[in-house]
């Protein structure tokens, strides 16, 4: 078939949209959305979306079936941090990448935005304010060697790649609920100093989403207005979820010491370490991404971390 063009409104009528992902956090808020704006939906995934049609789809082993789609937007991804050599680090990158390749295979001409993270940045020069065009290697894990080479593939096959990081919202169930998972005895160890951090309200990943498929192909940043004070917004998430609890700067030194030996121990037993290089330089280092290519195309961040922690300390006065 040949593929029809998505309208350039923010209706989406007549548009049949494929979401992979669907039943996860971020492809169930594109789903939602999509179904929201009037499209058709199609959710490929191993479980069900939250509206519209369903498709099994095993990424790791099989081609999807796109039949009748007009818009692919891939949001299913093997996300973690495993040990290397590890059966999940082998998973991660059959569905990061050879399940990209089929998934390209099976769009031909379709648009296809394909979502991938700002893991992919190389840590070690400057991430003080990081534009498209920063290198993309040096990575710490597999999760970010997986997605690189993933939106490798989805880059030169022409689609849009949205790189967002940190997303956060309703139904998270990585960021915040791991973070909040590392109180002990009222206290919350972070490594070094405070440092700046560009996050990204789930709600406007979504919003990016359905608006890509009209943009050039290439990479865009997506992230909120404006960064966050590490400690400032640690604090506000505790405080949001009723945890009373103080942060504690742990020299950087001890904190990758300490993911080495974690590390370390991971390898052995081929298990996801308790605490990682990644996981370290992910909070200790000030990473700040440029959306300005992003806010060139007529798309805008529209939510914040604060309205997020205004919904969830609003909901705990209602429960």
């Amino acid at each position: 078939m040949t593929a029809r063009t998505p309208p350039r409104s923010g209706a989406l009528p007549s548009v049949r949209i494929a979401v992979t992902g669907a039943s996860g956090f971020c492809g169930g808020h594109v789903a939602r959305a999509a179904a929201a704006r009037g499209a058709e939906l199609v959710c490929l995934g191993r479980r069900p979306g939250p509206s519209g049609a369903f498709r099994f789809w095993d990424a790791a082993r099989e081609a999807p079936d796109l039949s009748g789609v007009d818009l692919v937007v891939h949001c299913a991804a093997a996300v973690g941090d495993p040990a290397p050599g590890s059966p999940a680090e082998a998973e991660m990158r059959a569905v990061n990448v050879d399940g990209t390749a089929r998934l390209l295979e099976a769009a031909a001409s379709r648009p296809v935005v394909w979502v991938s993270s700002a893991s992919v940045y190389d840590p070690r020069p400057s991430r003080d304010l990081v534009r498209e065009d920063h290198p993309r290697a040096g990575h710490l894990n597999a999760y970010g060697r997986s997605k690189t080479e993933g939106e490798a593939l989805a880059l030169a096959a022409g689609a849009v790649v949205l790189r967002p990081r940190a997303v956060y919202g309703p139904g998270d169930t990585q960021l915040l609920p791991r973070l909040l998972s590392r109180v002990r005895a009222g206290v919350l160890a972070l490594p070094g100093p405070d440092v700046r951090l560009s996050l990204t309200a789930v709600e406007s990943l979504a919003e990016a989403c359905l608006a890509a498929a009209d943009w050039p192909a290439g990479a865009y940043n997506i992230a909120d207005p404006a960064p966050y004070s590490r400690d400032a917004a640690v604090g506000d998430v505790l405080r949001a979820h009723g945890i009373h609890a103080r942060i504690l700067r742990l020299p950087l030194g001890a904190a990758h010491a300490a993911a080495r030996a974690a590390e370390a121990m991971a390898r052995r037993r081929g298990t996801e370490p308790a605490l990682s290089r990644y996981a370290v330089d992910q909070l200790a280092h000030t990473v700040v991404l440029d959306v300005t290519r992003a806010l060139d195309r007529g798309w805008a961040p529209r939510r914040t971390l604060a309205d997020y922690l205004a919904d969830v300390a609003r909901s705990a006065r209602q429960a």
